[in-house]
């Protein structure tokens, strides 16, 4: 979090004055996965009762292969997913035209420095701004892109190689919110700085150009890495309230305008929460799956008031519902609460008690949101059923049930919810995108264009808080950036602050009277730039590298103390010595994940070769894996396996190759990866020998992947069971 002194100055004597002008969703639109008001409810009317995968009401379907929201906005139809077989397996995201279901454009790209497995690629759902027109996908292995209306890159972030994104085998994945000027999103992650130790963190991006604004911390410890709870806003005793579930298990609300920081907490379970809350007013309603805080159960569902400050879990409790409802959101119309539960019951609860009025059988398997509009809900279930159901006050008619398969002639799977827009139901299956209804019901059709480059005029600030944009920097030396300073209103508008004092600590460097900062660097640093504005300050974390070649002997690296600089180093690698020579070690680890990477350097790297000595430790019958990362591959001894083998993508071995390759524990190694990035392809080779011998001339392996990773940061990457040391790490370009 950007890191503020307060003082009695008013920032609002700092800054001119404009009147505020929010955007608001358009009738018809439903540009974020919950709807314009992020309760699972559309006021659109004129909707089908009924339809058929054969033709009745089905205006249109287009192939597509996804597991999540899709959304509508601006006569479009935009959604993600995955695509491809083998070696072109990829993540992509799309637009159709939302009345004829043309194809309007796609973006493809390659899933890589994660395990998550292909058939759980596309799990967040995308997001569209109203404003501008951009639409923002946050992808599995934590690419997030910003596109414009033609599906042109406005702006892009890898958030895994610069942050510490933790993507895993769950490939539970975060759904962005945009909230006035900022895009927020959430994600468990372990970076540098006081941003090293893991833990679940907020977000908040300048929706226009990417620049990050502030990061928040609230939580603790994550009991899960993969989390799906999406954060939601609302306005809670005049402040604009971030209110979302974390991967500690509990829900909190964060003050956006003062930078995410924390004004409550309740715990409602032992582990990480996937279903995203509904807040209406000061009412909170959330629900899980996992152990309980209090008894012996699993699962159940709360409300309570999202009010005061601290922990309001004991104090704020208004009711409580022992249902086990762990993935799907809650829809809330009319005084009732809807929920599915884990095993595909709906059921209708009273908002203000917490009573089950009825309970109506679905399916077998509940993930995906049921939906309330005109009269009815629209409720899809994983094993390829879609409802419409007639919900009343003692039960549930059911109106409409169909069954989408594949061609092979199995369920087509349906974890996303839908999306109501212009008089149609939209939503997306493994099977495909459809539009449901009547031929009279005309979907809008683009209006006019705003100007992205021309934000909207905001408020007063909100709190007396300023922030340094972008607060987070990587730069190699040479590289200059213009920095801002911006307050934040209750309507998230940024607000340019001037008269401002700026300077540099840690790193060469300076930042003239306009707010550019010129970075230099012989080796590589970490720091601040810090801003004053009257009595309050602000700070922006910096990294800086010079430019290759790099080479780190670790023998200024003190023990049990990870480089400063790297991401997602701290407590995996770190100094230590070994027959009296100063080295990195991947410790060993009885419990918790054993497999561990970091990145260092920019992400723009590109066309270079990563060298190391490295050497494994047995213990017992255990065996480590130990390897190096460039440019997006990966060079992987493995012990267990005797092998050596090059990939990008861990779960799927898209471009894989390997070979049998019999190695020695306790015997020092090198290990060095060569990516060449030229026109449509990138040569990756790589080649193992023992450090005590010459290096042999032939490539180990040698791979060419027609569908390159264009750049990426260098790395380490290790299984370690028992310990894994590294020495004389060396980064070159390729000549």
């Amino acid at each position: 979090m950007t890191t503020i002194k307060r003082m009695p100055v008013s920032l609002g004597l700092l800054l001119a004055l404009c009147a505020l002008a929010a955007s608001v969703a358009q009738a018809g639109d439903w540009p974020a996965w919950r709807g314009p008001n992020q309760n699972g409810v559309s006021d659109e009317t004129g909707l089908v009762s009924s339809w058929s995968p054969e033709g009745e009401n089905l205006l249109w379907s287009a192939p597509w292969t996804g597991r999540s929201t899709p959304v509508v906005f601006d006569g479009r139809v935009c959604v993600n997913g995955r695509v491809g077989e083998g070696i072109e397996r990829q993540e992509i995201v799309g637009c159709f035209d939302a009345e004829t279901g043309k194809q309007l454009w796609e973006h493809r790209f390659n899933v890589y420095n994660t395990t998550v497995p292909f058939n759980r690629v596309g799990w967040a759902s995308p997001v569209g701004d109203l404003e501008t027109g951009y639409l923002y996908a946050h992808g599995v292995a934590g690419q997030l892109y910003a596109y414009d209306r033609e599906g042109k890159i406005v702006w892009s972030y890898f958030l895994t190689e610069e942050v510490g994104h933790a993507s895993g085998y769950g490939g539970r994945t975060q759904t962005p919110l945009v909230f006035g000027d900022l895009l927020v999103l959430s994600f468990v992650s372990g970076g540098w700085g006081e941003q090293a130790p893991p833990r679940h963190r907020y977000f908040a991006f300048d929706k226009r150009n990417g620049d990050l604004i502030w990061v928040a911390t609230p939580g603790n410890f994550p009991y899960d890495m993969n989390t799906q709870s999406a954060p939601v806003t609302a306005t809670i005793g005049g402040r604009a309230v971030l209110v979302t579930g974390d991967a500690d298990g509990h829900v909190y609300g964060l003050d956006i305008a003062a930078g995410g920081e924390k004004l409550w907490q309740f715990q409602l379970s032992k582990r990480g929460l996937n279903s995203t809350v509904v807040v209406d007013g000061e009412t909170v309603y959330a629900s899980h799956s996992e152990e309980n805080i209090d008894e012996p159960t699993m699962g159940r569902v709360v409300a309570f008031k999202g009010t005061g400050s601290g922990d309001i879990t004991r104090s704020n409790e208004i009711w409580r519902n022992p249902l086990s409802a762990g993935f799907p959101s809650p829809a809330l119309h009319g005084g009732r609460l809807y929920v599915i539960d884990n095993s595909a019951n709906l059921h209708a609860l009273d908002a203000a008690t917490g009573k089950t009025l009825w309970q109506h059988h679905v399916g077998t398997v509940g993930k995906a949101s049921p939906v309330w509009a005109d009269g009815k809900l629209y409720v899809p279930e994983t094993n390829g059923l879609f409802h419409i159901l007639k919900p009343g006050k003692q039960g549930c008619e059911q109106l409409d049930q169909d069954k989408l398969t594949m061609p092979d002639g199995r369920y087509a799977e349906i974890y996303g919810s839908p999306a109501i827009a212009d008089g149609r139901v939209y939503f997306t299956t493994e099977a495909g995108v459809y539009a449901l209804g009547s031929k009279d019901a005309k979907p809008a059709r683009a209006k006019a264009k705003p100007k992205p480059d021309k934000p909207r005029p905001g408020g007063k600030p909100a709190a007396e808080r300023v922030f340094v944009a972008p607060y987070d920097l990587t730069l190699s030396s040479g590289d200059s950036v213009r920095l801002r300073v911006v307050a934040l209103d209750s309507a998230g508008r940024l607000l340019p602050v001037p008269n401002v004092r700026w300077s540099v600590s840690g790193v060469q460097g300076s930042v003239d009277a306009g707010g550019r900062f010129s970075a230099k660097a012989e080796r590589p640093q970490v720091g601040k730039i810090e801003v004053k504005v009257g009595d309050l300050t602000a700070t922006a974390r910096v990294r800086v590298y010079p430019e290759l070649p790099w080479s780190f002997d670790f023998e200024d690296l003190a023990a049990d103390k990870h480089p400063a600089d790297w991401i997602g180093a701290a407590r995996k690698f770190v100094g230590g010595e070994f027959e009296g020579r100063k080295v990195l070690v991947q410790p060993s680890r009885d419990r918790g994940l054993q497999r561990g990477f970091t990145f260092f350097g920019p992400q723009q790297l590109s066309n270079y070769t990563v060298e190391v000595e490295a050497r494994g430790h047995q213990q017992g019958r255990r065996r480590p894996d130990l390897g190096v990362i460039a440019n997006g591959y990966t060079l992987d001894l493995q012990g267990n396996h005797q092998r050596v083998q090059i990939r990008s993508w861990a779960s799927e071995y898209r471009m894989a190759q390997q070979v049998d390759f019999p190695w020695e524990m306790d015997t020092w190694y090198k290990l060095k990866l060569r990516v060449d990035v030229k026109q449509d392809k990138a040569l990756v080779r790589g080649k193992v020998w023992k450090a005590a011998d010459p290096e042999p001339a032939a490539w180990t392996l040698t791979v060419e992947d027609p569908l390159p990773i264009e750049s990426g940061s260098p790395g380490l990457i290790g299984y370690a069971p028992a310990d894994v040391y590294y020495d004389n790490l060396k980064v070159t370009v390729n000549e």
